[in-house]
């Protein structure tokens, strides 16, 4: 399993990069290896606002449906539109094609909430 170190980790298992002024937002490799086979994912449109810890899409796969959570709170600027014709990105590259949304913050101080790729590992292994 990866875990890039450059990246923050929410609880909910999104990924955040952050890209200067915006960041980016996708699910970890843990998340996608837990879910299985994904077939569709759910994304919302450029220029919503998303609230920290609120539903902002889904990710579905054989086995269930997810929502995903938002790290942080922010407006989108960009969504990754190929993952609506190949959603099995996210399995076959989480951090690199299947990025969700890119997000422009409302609030940079809820980057200090998220944790670092060795906080997440020792969160994932306890479970």
């Amino acid at each position: 399993m990866s875990l890039p170190k450059e990246l923050s980790y929410s609880e909910e298992h999104e990924w955040v990069k952050v890209e200067g002024e915006k960041v980016r937002i996708g699910i970890t490799d843990f998340a996608q290896s837990e879910l299985g086979d994904i077939v569709f994912v759910e994304l919302p449109e450029v220029g919503d606002e998303l609230e920290a810890d609120e539903p902002f899409g889904s990710v579905e796969s054989v086995k269930t449906v997810s929502e995903l959570y938002a790290p942080i709170s922010g407006k989108v600027v960009e969504i990754n539109e190929e993952l609506e014709d190949s959603p099995e990105f996210v399995n076959e590259s989480p951090y690199e094609k299947a990025w969700m949304v890119i997000v422009e913050p409302s609030d940079k101080s809820e980057m200090d909430e998220l944790m670092t790729a060795e906080q997440y590992e020792e969160m994932i292994t306890e479970d």
